[in-house]
């Protein structure tokens, strides 16, 4: 189980390696992706929140990377965290996940990306549920799911 101090150190000192890596220039992205998803995941933007498609789900499943099908998150681990975004407890795999320092916005937050494609996914706080304590605040055009 990972824990705040897990997600600091992998910023900080790297990232594990990923189970594999896939590599695009941005304008192979921005030919794969529809606008929305290409706009979170490669250009770092934000959706609405409460307005997107995850929001509010709870089905059975998997969340995997919208850009690489990168397996990131287990439904189970979804919560209901009244914040606007689907938000996790935690990843599918230590190696899911690649964790940055992230200072945009006079803000101090560490971003998550897809650690197999680089997309940006949302954010992680300290601030989640026991026993592991993190939130994963995630963008629902950066994830899709999985039928479980």
């Amino acid at each position: 189980m990972l824990r705040w101090k897990d997600v600091i150190a992998y910023a900080k000192y790297g990232n594990p390696e990923p189970t594999r890596r896939v590599a695009h220039t941005e304008a192979e992205w921005a030919a794969l992706l529809p606008p929305e998803r290409f706009r979170v995941l490669r250009q770092h933007a934000t959706e609405p929140p409460y307005r997107n498609a995850y929001c509010r789900a709870y089905e059975p499943g998997a969340y995997a990377c919208a850009g690489c099908g990168n397996l990131l998150f287990d439904a189970q681990e979804k919560y209901h965290a009244i914040s606007g975004w689907p938000s996790f407890r935690q990843p599918a795999a230590r190696s899911a996940i690649a964790y940055f320092f992230d200072e945009s916005f006079s803000m101090q937050r560490i971003e998550a990306r897809c650690n197999a494609c680089g997309g940006h996914l949302g954010h992680v706080f300290p601030d989640g549920p026991a026993p592991g304590g993190l939130r994963y605040c995630m963008n629902s055009a950066s994830l899709v799911l999985q039928p479980g």
